[in-house]
């Protein structure tokens, strides 16, 4: 039997304030493994930024995955326009998606006629409470981007969430598409909230 000795990171607590370290983490990360491509999630681009700041010359391609247009208010895209022409200018691609994890899911379980949670939203929850926010974040990024074609799902990817703002979560993911969800693998917990 073989195994691997690698760092692992834990910040004292969630939050945007990890962010230049998780990105830093995940750029070593990424090059210690060979993996070319890092999944970012970013609402409003300010994560995203830090990221290609993190990754310029590194030789490694970034995919922003952002909230659905509507998430928090009908017919709005949260992301920045600036930083969205920024990023693609850089090269960055902008993965916009349903939340694989919810989508849906929380039209049912939000409604006053149905109400209820889902077998999806379950799993959701688990992710968040049992492990961290940001692992959650990253699963669903990883599915968004398979879902898209912006990641292959025989490839690894670094992926990278947070806990309401900013990045405090990465992980090496091999993806896989939100329908078949139990392909994905989760190989490698870079970085995480040790308190949550």
């Amino acid at each position: 039997m073989g195994f691997v000795t690698r760092n692992a990171y834990y910040f004292d607590a969630p939050g945007a304030e990890n962010t230049l370290d998780a990105a830093r983490f995940a750029v070593e990360r990424a090059q210690e493994l060979g993996v070319r491509k890092i999944v970012v999630a970013s609402s409003s681009g300010q994560t995203a930024l830090a990221f290609r700041d993190a990754m310029a010359g590194k030789d490694l391609d970034l995919i922003v995955v952002t909230h659905a247009v509507g998430f928090s208010k009908p017919g709005e895209w949260e992301f920045s326009p600036e930083a969205a022409e920024t990023l693609r200018a850089d090269g960055a691609t902008i993965v916009t998606g349903t939340h694989a994890l919810s989508g849906l899911e929380r039209a049912i379980s939000r409604s006053p006629r149905l109400g209820g949670s889902s077998r999806t939203e379950a799993i959701a929850e688990a992710l968040r409470r049992t492990v961290a926010v940001g692992l959650k974040v990253a699963v669903e990024c990883a599915l968004i981007a398979a879902d898209q074609g912006a990641v292959g799902v025989d490839e690894e990817v670094i992926a990278v969430g947070g806990t309401m703002s900013g990045a405090d979560t990465v992980c090496v993911i091999r993806p896989a598409h939100t329908a078949a969800f139990f392909d994905l693998q989760v190989r490698e917990i870079v970085a995480m909230p040790r308190n949550r």
